[in-house]
């Protein structure tokens, strides 16, 4: 046997093996819910399914009277007093022809209609997720990977849809075939009807047995699916990183762990659901054969024709097969369960709390950008506050550096600035008003942002500039390029503006892609600038051109610089020194250097460190 079968389970990041089966039911309701809007077209489908089953199930007791029909004429040959009417055989063959005909016109109908239903609900429900991601938190994003994330939009959506295709119309159609084969086997006779109905109860009760033990296993599937995913995802995103740090070995044994779990679940599932077939059929063949002894018994004594015998083996064969196929859409149906839970479950994520606005559009864009901290406390965790009694002011058109070790929550008091996180105390002002007065889609308006990790999306340099204001027209994107003194570095690529950006930015250098996103900035022209290490990636001679940009774009405009390397704050209004979440020095450059404090110490060690 492989070792690697033997390797420990549930050390991925989802849910652990020994998890519980959760609500199926309850989910499944959740999602009929979610279709209420194709209500009207699953009841045509309904419809359909009745029509194409009637006209299925009544094909075999027309052609007993096909059956009847010629063993009369051959019992007539035979004794010399006849023979076979075959002008009467060949109209019920026609009617079967019709009959059959028209059950597959409305099988397929309802086929067509049922694909409809199935890719509008994945449509819907990808449409809601994508809406869903625009008002999460952040730290929902900072709690989950992305590839798990992902799973659940690509994965188990896809598992939906493909089992609503097959599993709902499966689901109507056998149902209806169920009830009515059982009519006409009454019809028949009362006493093989009954033998093929008995086994029923005994192959349910084997089914829900099934199912009651491979739900847990269609859970723990999905959920290491998105282990998978997510692990293989940061892999590839950060492949010349592991490639660097030798970290190979290390990733192929985490997905190792991860496949090994996937494993496990997945062929317990499929064991298991694929129990329910040969199970059904198993006691299916069973009522077959007695239905045989009793059906040759009833013959013998004439209380039933051939005909009658014939048509009847046939409904029997019939009657199992919806059975097998409703075994086999609830075995889809628990895939459809458990993914539908992570959908849903990712659905009813809490979101951020709603805009209590009192302030209009257009009174927070006429602010100027004067900044008050007042007493502000806040934690990622609300048991671990990281930052503490902050306060400050900052006057319209200053600039302000943010300085001090990592960790010390220099970052931070951006993203509670930009409310990407609530704050658990205290208050921050904008011109005196309260950031939680705004739309956040209007506060956020006011800034622009250069971050120390760079985003680029697939498309052209012109269509990335162009997020930073979308009715920017390309002479102003040309400007600000100008300005942020990327426009020359453009003219170099092949084709200048029109240049695409592959998916991972990795045809143009990390240099690059920092000046790009500063020009982009410099094309919003905000009222308050961020800049975050904002020239961390350039080397020293770019840094000086963009630092002469940035003066330009930093005048009469509320700044926040954030910088490790602090002679490039020098200049500033304002230097905020922090540490451990706490302001512990305040002042200018030179007035903080005569202190010879913290900040006194932390720009000494960098030059004798070299830089």
């Amino acid at each position: 046997m492989n070792k690697n079968r033997r390797a420990p389970m549930g050390m991925g990041r989802g849910r652990g093996n020994n998890e519980k089966a959760k609500d199926l039911g309850g989910t499944l309701k959740k999602l009929l819910a979610y279709l209420k809007p194709y209500h009207l077209k699953i009841c045509f489908v309904m419809v359909f399914a009745v029509c194409s089953t009637i006209f299925n199930i009544i094909g075999p007791k027309v052609l007993a009277k096909a059956t009847d029909k010629l063993s009369e004429g051959i019992m007539a040959k035979v004794a010399n007093t006849g023979g076979i009417d075959f002008n009467y055989i060949v109209k019920i063959l026609l009617i079967l022809v019709v009959l059959y005909a028209a059950s597959s016109l409305f099988s397929y109908i309802m086929s067509w209609i049922i694909s409809g239903v199935s890719q509008d609900a994945a449509f819907s429900l990808r449409k809601d997720i994508s809406e869903k991601m625009n008002r999460l938190p952040l730290s929902y994003f900072d709690k989950h990977t992305s590839g798990d994330i992902l799973s659940r939009v690509t994965n188990d959506i896809d598992t939906i849809a493909q089992s609503l295709n097959q599993s709902l119309s499966t689901l109507i159609s056998n149902v209806v075939t169920l009830v009515g084969i059982f009519i006409m086997m009454l019809t028949i006779s009362w006493q093989m009807t009954l033998i093929a109905v008995v086994v029923l109860p005994v192959s349910m009760t084997l089914m829900r047995l099934v199912m009651k033990h491979s739900q847990k296993y269609f859970t723990q599937q999905q959920n290491s699916l998105g282990d998978v995913n997510g692990h293989i995802e940061e892999m590839y995103g950060g492949h010349q990183v592991v490639k660097a740090f030798n970290g190979e070995e290390k990733s192929v044994e985490q997905f190792e762990q991860y496949n090994e779990s996937l494993y496990t679940s997945a062929w317990k599932s499929q064991f298991f659901g694929s129990l329910m077939m040969p199970i059904s059929n198993f006691i299916g063949n069973i009522g077959y054969v007695g239905v045989c002894i009793i059906g040759g018994i009833l013959a013998g004594s004439k209380t039933i024709t051939i005909g009658d015998i014939q048509a009847f083996i046939q409904y029997v064969r019939q009657f199992n097969q919806p059975i097998s196929q409703i075994a086999q859409a609830a075995n889809l149906l628990q895939s459809t369960g458990a993914a539908a839970e992570r959908v849903f479950e990712f659905l009813e994520e809490e979101e951020l709390t709603e805009d209590s606005a009192t302030l209009t559009t257009e009174e927070v864009q006429n602010m100027k950008g004067a900044v008050t901290f007042a007493d502000v406390h806040f934690g990622y965790n609300p048991d671990k506050i990281i930052i503490n009694d902050f306060s400050l002011h900052v006057h319209a058109g200053q600039k302000v550096a943010i300085v001090g070790p990592t960790g010390a929550g220099k970052t931070t008091i951006i993203k509670l600035l930009m409310r990407f996180y609530e704050l658990n105390g205290g208050s921050i002002m904008i011109d005196g008003e309260d950031i939680t007065q705004m739309k956040r889609s209007d506060l956020r308006s006011l800034f622009g942002m250069v971050l120390q990790d760079t985003w680029l999306f697939n498309g052209t340099i012109m269509d990335n500039l162009k997020y930073g204001r979308l009715d920017a027209t390309d002479e102003e994107v040309k400007k600000a390029c100008v300005s942020a003194r990327v426009d020359h570095f453009i003219h170099t690529l092949p084709d200048g503006y029109n240049t695409m950006i592959n998916e991972e930015s990795s045809n143009i250098s990390a240099g690059q892609k920092q000046l790009l996103t500063i020009a982009r900035a410099f094309l919003k022209d905000p009222k308050i600038l961020i800049l975050d290490e904002a020239t961390s990636s350039v080397d020293t001679r770019t840094e000086v051109l963009i630092q002469q940009g940035m003066d330009e774009l930093m005048k009469n405009r509320t700044s926040f610089v954030i910088a490790h390397r602090l002679s490039t704050i020098r200049d500033a209004d304002t230097i905020i020194v922090m540490r451990d979440g706490d302001i512990v020095e305040i002042g200018n450059h030179e007035g903080l250097l005569k202190e010879n404090g913290f900040y006194a110490t932390l720009y000494r060690s960098q030059f004798e460190n070299g830089q």
